[in-house]
Order: C-alpha cells, then sequence, then structure tokens
C-alpha cells in the first residue's frame, strides 16, 4: 500500500513542506519552500502540478507506520485547536490591550511616586516638629 503526506509548518523566515511518500516498504522524503504563508486551495494546486516533479532522498528501508485509527472529532478538535489564533484576535484588540496596560502602568508609577512623595512630606513635618520642640525650651 503506498502512502504519501505533506506537512506544512514554519521555518523562520520562510513556509516549508516536508513531503514524505511509504511506497513499496520503501520511506521518501523531500522537502520544498514555499515563501509566503500557502492557504488551502494554493496546497491543493501544488500538489496537483509539483509533486510528481519532486525530488525525493534516496530510499531508506523503512516500515511504514502503522495506521492509527483516530476518532474524527478528535482530530477535528485538534485542528480546530492548532489552527485557532492565540491570545487576542485583532489588531485592534491588541493594540488596546497594549494601550492598557501601558496607562495602567503609568498609574502605578504615579501612585508609587506620589506615595514616596507624601512619606518624604511627612517625614519632613516630624523632623521640623521635634525642632521646634528641642528649641522651645
Amino acid at each position: 500500500m503506498d502512502r504519501s503526506r505533506l506537512t506544512v509548518f514554519f521555518e523562520d523566515p520562510f513556509w516549508a513542506g516536508l513531503a514524505e511518500r511509504w511506497a513499496e516498504g520503501r520511506y521518501e522524503a523531500a522537502k520544498v519552500t514555499f515563501g509566503g504563508e500557502p492557504s488551502g486551495p494554493e496546497l491543493y494546486q501544488w500538489v496537483l502540478r509539483e509533486w510528481d516533479h519532486l525530488k525525493f532522498c534516496p530510499a531508506a528501508a523503512e516500515a511504514m507506520p502503522e495506521e492509527r485509527r483516530i476518532n474524527p472529532k478528535r482530530a477535528q478538535r485538534a485542528i480546530h485547536k492548532e489552527v485557532r489564533p492565540q491570545g487576542m484576535g485583532t489588531k485592534a484588540q491588541e493594540t488596546l490591550k497594549r494601550q492598557h496596560e501601558q496607562a495602567q502602568a503609568e498609574r502605578t508609577a504615579r501612585r508609587r511616586r506620589a506615595r514616596a512623595e507624601e512619606a518624604e512630606r511627612s517625614f519632613q513635618q516630624r523632623q521640623a516638629r521635634k525642632k521646634e520642640r528641642r528649641r522651645g525650651h
């Protein structure tokens, strides 16, 4: 039974693909660089056009991996989890979040300065009272 697989991944600074095939008890692999992130239809067209022209590395005698049945719902959840963006969704939301964090840091710094100034002022008042009491004799 012949089997093939194309795995697309980001390899800084380009998107790349790893083409693998198992045929007649041999394992062969080829690497492809795409450049920008390819979409699903672009990948499909690329496979139809270019798969036969790939230069696979010399065959290695390796057994075909076992076909493991995965529950379709579980596979779909895993795919959705990988595709789902992490963190905030849009650039506007990210910008607002960053702005909020910056304002919060400024407020914290302002409060800290005010607290330190108040402590210094009260210390100076105490020192002045002490001095006044001493002078009063």
